[in-house]
């Protein structure tokens, strides 16, 4: 009785981390990452996991959570005309390369360099949102292929260090060259499932599982934590997508710089002791 009252609030803990992340994945594109990151970070640490293994672990778990997520949420995101399919067929093959390259320095660079970068992008993305929530577009469209294929890798990169889905990058960077806010989220939902599978497919395979890794982890994925978030993350993306359809672009902006600038800060204050 003791062990199961110990688990109870961990169990909760996921839980509502699935109910918001799923809320998030329809609302803002983000796939649920930028909360389930830092939320399994801090449990893991609440069980006396190291901050180095528990950004890890918690890095992939959220991506293997991000490819059911993503899907949920394209799937709603596609019935409203909201993803852009000509481009996510340009970039799709530039942002799978760019996540090559961020599983292998997630994997060699230790968790509290992920941790850093977290963080980083996270509250430079914020601060960004919020000055530019009504300021005017860069510019009237996507800039040549060459420079998209850049751009795409990049985010690639950042989103599966960060274990993330593609829209704390993809949603600024596509709403400033006058992507339509409700689009860019469509299209960044759908994008993060490319991050996703072959994120997470490669630090399952290709991560040494830490020695001090919570039980059922492999690699860096933990199953409990994956069984736990996963269903109410599906089940809640149809309703995010469902409120951001009654919600401004502008204030679709300010929803998702609130949440980059509250992750952002704790988990640059994780990594700074850690």
């Amino acid at each position: 009785m003791d062990s199961l009252a110990q688990w109870l609030p961990i169990i909760a803990a996921l839980m509502l981390t699935g109910v918001i992340a799923g809320l998030l994945a329809g609302l803002i594109g983000v796939g649920g990452g930028i909360v389930i990151v830092p939320v399994l970070f801090f449990v893991f640490q609440w069980l006396g996991i190291s901050a180095a293994t528990a950004m890890s672990v918690a890095t992939g778990t959220s991506l293997l959570i991000i490819v059911a997520t993503s899907l949920s949420s394209v799937r709603a995101h596609h019935r409203r005309g909201n993803v852009d399919t000509e481009l996510l067929r340009s970039w799709a093959p530039f942002v799978a390369l760019g996540v090559m390259g961020g599983v292998l320095l997630a994997t060699r660079g230790g968790g509290v360099l992920a941790s850093g970068i977290f963080g980083a992008v996270a509250l430079l993305v914020a601060i960004n949102m919020l000055l530019r929530a009504d300021a005017k577009i860069l510019a009237e469209s996507l800039p040549g292929r060459l420079i998209q294929r850049g751009i795409a890798a990049v985010i690639g990169l950042l989103s599966s260090v960060m274990g993330i889905g593609a829209g704390t990058l993809g949603v600024p960077v596509l709403t400033a060259f006058n992507t339509p806010a409700h689009r860019a989220v469509g299209t960044a939902a759908a994008l993060g499932f490319v991050i996703a599978l072959p994120g997470a497919l490669l630090m399952l395979l290709l991560a040494n599982t830490p020695a001090d890794a919570p039980e059922a982890t492999f690699g860096f994925i933990n199953l409990p934590g994956f069984a736990l978030i996963v269903p109410l993350s599906v089940v809640m993306a149809p309703v995010g997508v469902w409120l951001g359809s009654r919600l401004d672009g502008a204030a679709l902006k300010r929803v998702f710089a609130v949440f980059l600038l509250f992750s952002g800060t704790r988990m640059i204050y994780q990594a700074a002791i850690a």
